[in-house]
């Protein structure tokens, strides 16, 4: 039967976010490209050092078991393949559970999120973050200090979403930006027993209920203005 990723939690992510690769990447953006593949080949058997989202991987990977897989973690890479295989043996080294990968070698990766049904992005570039938005998926930069917070927590998964144009439409925004105070006030206030409609990260949310409802390791704060 083939694998499936209906229902699952599915995590695209840059192999720079997960593992440190940034002395390598140093020799890509040169564009020698011969160069790089080989310092990779050098290091094959050399497990990358964790990366900034390393830590979230690996508790958001522990939602899995043996009998039943939660969570897809999917590595999303411009560099070369051959730096896909020390990515997954790096993951293999550290116990990591993945195994689908994209690595397109200086091509755009984002046509790949919609097809591997992404429920979300995660690099630590803005400029890619971005691009998977206009792609149509959520995304998020990870930040150098997100490992710290995680370390406080070893036992949970904490995620905090605004509320406007983020989980809910930005259409009383909207009205505050074109009309001012007033109208807006106006607006909440005759649409105050109407729901709002959803906003780019709505599916995400979906996709983190579903999982927080197989387990209590998950806390998520929606912010409202």
């Amino acid at each position: 039967m083939a694998t499936t990723l209906q229902g699952q939690l599915v995590v695209a992510i840059s192999s720079r976010a997960l593992f440190d690769f940034e002395s390598e990447n140093e020799v890509f953006e040169q564009g020698d490209d011969r160069a790089y593949m080989d310092l990779q080949l050098s290091k094959l058997d050399e497990p990358a050092k964790p990366g900034v989202a390393f830590s979230l991987v690996k508790k958001l990977l522990a939602f899995n078991t043996d009998n039943v897989k939660r969570v897809e973690v999917v590595i999303l890479s411009r560099n070369d393949p051959v730096s896909g295989m020390r990515v997954f043996r790096s993951a293999q080294h550290y116990g990591l559970d993945i195994l689908r990968g994209s690595f397109t070698r200086g091509q755009s990766p984002w046509r790949y999120l919609k097809p591997l049904h992404a429920n979300l992005f995660l690099s630590t570039h803005l400029s890619d973050v971005r691009a998977a938005l206009d792609a149509g998926v959520p995304a998020a930069q990870v930040y150098p200090l997100s490992t710290h917070a995680s370390t406080e927590h070893p036992n949970e998964v904490r995620i905090a979403f605004d509320g406007d144009a983020v989980l809910f439409s930005d259409e009383a925004e909207q009205v505050y930006q074109k009309e001012g105070l007033s109208a807006f006030q106006k607006h909440e206030k005759d649409k105050a027993n109407l729901p709002l409609s959803g906003g780019p990260f709505k599916p995400l949310l979906e996709a983190m209920h579903r999982l927080q409802k197989r387990a209590q390791r998950i806390c998520v704060c929606v912010r409202h203005w």
